[in-house]
This record gives structure tokens, C-alpha cells and sequence, in this order.
């Protein structure tokens, strides 16, 4: 495994991070999402990434479990607020009451005294930023929070949120995780320029576009079973990335992965990588054999002639 450093500051994380969302607590059996995450770990990875919604909670007793026979300073785990965890309202948002009772609670969950990261899961345009970011940075000086970031923000509310916090001596917003793969580019063009200014680093969920990039699915054909496009909870992402247009150009790229001997997958995140700014690909596993293929694309090359061809598939 390889490793980078997240944005600004001297933590580093695995290339290839694990995840949590629609797996643990909910579609995969709890044993073997426990092993998934010990072959993970075995593998050299050290992120591990979840959230207070998966699951509602669930996933977050899951992942707690499984890395708790490991030493703490060993890895990184991130989890997140601003999703409903009720009915009331002050149990969604980004207010000074919701992060406090929620960080609790996932800690709780997770059995640990602090987490590396904590991610705001989304904007709450109901929260004034700098009641966010000074609740965010109670949690930090209390020791309960390392690291703070952000999960689909525009480039202008990051900017936003930097200098509110530079405004009030806060700190600072060092990762954000963004939807990020070969056919979901669109942090490109001002997300990665804001945030390469800033020293804040990518870590992005969906690398291989709820598993299009894997090759499984063809045009014409029926859905595999067990696939992510088989659960109603993931296919209301999935329309789109299941168009023959789309298809076609997963053909292609196949193809190109052949002649680096490498399967689309391992293409897929390798492609990522290429970018300083992604400091992990955050790949979603149900079965140990999953993450030992991904994790194989640390060490692929893409060499410029293959970027290319890449370029033009994709255009």
C-alpha cells in the first residue's frame, strides 16, 4: 500500500480507503463485513470511512467493532453528520445542538474516545457557517475531533467556510470527499483548484461509479445478481450510469485496461490517483477478494499515451 498526505497537514492516509455506505449494517452480513475490513487493514490500508446514517447507526457499531482489535493510532476513521438520525427538528442540519449530540452518538457507537476526521455530509444553508465551524472546532479542542471536513460543497461554500474560519481563528476544513470517477468529473474545474490552494485534499467515494467501472454490467443485458443496481436504495443513483451511451464507452475503457494487463477496475482507480489532489479512493467492498482487487491499483502506471485514449473515450 501507498500512502499520502491529507492536505495541509502531516496525517496520511492509504491510497485506497474503505467504506461503509449501503454495505455494513445493512445488505452485507455482519461477519463478513468484519472480515472485508480485516483484509482491508491486512492489505496496509488505514482509512476507513463511515457515517452516522448508513444504516442508521449500524454501520458505524460495525466498523467500531472491527478495528477495535487493532491500536487506535494504527488507523484513520472519518464519520459524518447532517443527515436525519429522527423525526424532530433539530435531528438533521448542521447546528451547534445536532453535531454535538451526533459526534457523541457516533462515538458512542463506534466506542472510541475521538475520531480522525468528522465530515459535514452536506451544506446546511438553515446553519449559520460560523455556528457550524465553531461547534466543529469545540469538538477539536476538546480532542473528540482531529480533523474537520467537508462532503459535496460547492467550490464557493469551501471558500466560504475558509474564510469564516480564517475570520473568527477557526480551523480549517482540510479533505473534502466528493462524488469522483472516470464518468463523474465535475470537480475539476473549481473544486480541486480551490481546494489545491487551500492544502485541502480529495478523498472521493465512488470511484468506479457504484460499480460501473467494474465491467459487470453490458448493454443489453440483464442486471447480475446481487449487484448495487438490484438494490432500490442504490439504483435511484444508478439510471444514468446504465445508459447504452455510458456502456459503450465502459467497453472501451475495458479494452484499454487489457493492454496493461490490468482488469477496469484497477484502471478506474488508478486513473484518480493520477491527480496529486486525491490523496484516497474510497472504494465500497462486501467481500474481502473485492479489496485485495482494488487495492491493486496502487502500483498500476498509466502511461501518457494511455491517459490519452482515456481522454478521448471519455470525451
Amino acid at each position: 500500500m501507498k500512502y499520502r498526505r491529507l492536505g495541509r497537514t502531516g496525517l496520511k492516509v492509504s491510497e485506497i480507503s474503505l467504506g461503509s455506505w449501503l454495505t455494513y449494517g445493512n445488505s452485507t452480513e455482519k461477519n463478513k463485513a468484519i472480515s472485508t475490513i480485516e483484509a482491508a487493514y491486512n492489505l496496509g490500508i488505514n482509512s476507513f470511512d463511515t457515517a452516522n446514517v448508513y444504516a442508521m447507526g449500524e454501520a458505524e457499531k460495525i466498523v467500531g467493532e472491527a478495528l477495535r482489535r487493532y491500536p487506535r493510532e494504527s488507523y484513520v476513521l472519518a464519520t459524518k453528520v447532517f443527515g436525519a438520525m429522527g423525526d424532530g427538528p433539530n435531528d438533521k442540519g448542521l447546528s451547534r445542538k445536532h453535531i454535538f449530540e451526533q459526534l457523541h452518538g457516533s462515538l458512542k457507537r463506534l466506542q472510541l474516545d475521538y475520531v480522525d476526521i468528522y465530515y459535514c455530509h452536506r451544506f446546511d444553508s438553515e446553519t449559520p457557517l460560523d455556528e457550524t465551524l465553531r461547534a466543529l472546532d469545540d469538538m477539536v479542542r476538546q480532542g473528540k475531533v482531529l480533523y474537520v471536513g467537508v462532503s459535496e460543497w460547492t467550490a464557493q461554500q469551501i471558500q466560504a467556510a475558509l474564510g469564516t474560519a480564517d475570520r473568527y481563528l477557526l480551523d480549517r476544513i482540510v479533505v473534502n470527499q466528493p462524488n469522483y470517477s472516470m464518468l463523474h468529473r465535475n470537480i475539476e474545474k473549481e473544486i480541486i483548484p480551490v481546494s489545491s490552494q487551500n492544502g485541502i485534499s480529495q478523498i472521493v467515494f465512488s470511484p468506479l461509479a457504484q460499480g460501473v467501472l467494474t465491467g459487470k454490467y453490458k448493454r443489453g443485458g440483464n442486471l447480475p445478481d446481487e449487484s448495487r443496481a438490484r438494490d432500490p436504495k442504490a439504483n435511484m443513483f444508478m439510471e444514468r450510469l446504465l445508459s447504452d451511451e455510458v456502456l459503450l464507452k465502459v467497453e472501451q475503457l475495458e479494452k484499454t485496461a487489457k493492454e496493461l494487463d490490468i482488469s477496469l477496475s484497477q484502471l478506474a482507480i488508478a486513473w484518480i490517483l493520477r491527480q496529486p489532489n486525491v490523496a484516497s479512493a474510497l472504494i465500497g467492498a462486501s467481500k474481502p477478494e473485492q479489496v485485495e482487487e482494488n487495492a491493486k491499483a496502487v502500483d498500476a502506471h498509466l502511461p501518457d499515451e494511455i491517459l490519452k485514449k482515456v481522454d478521448t473515450i471519455l470525451q
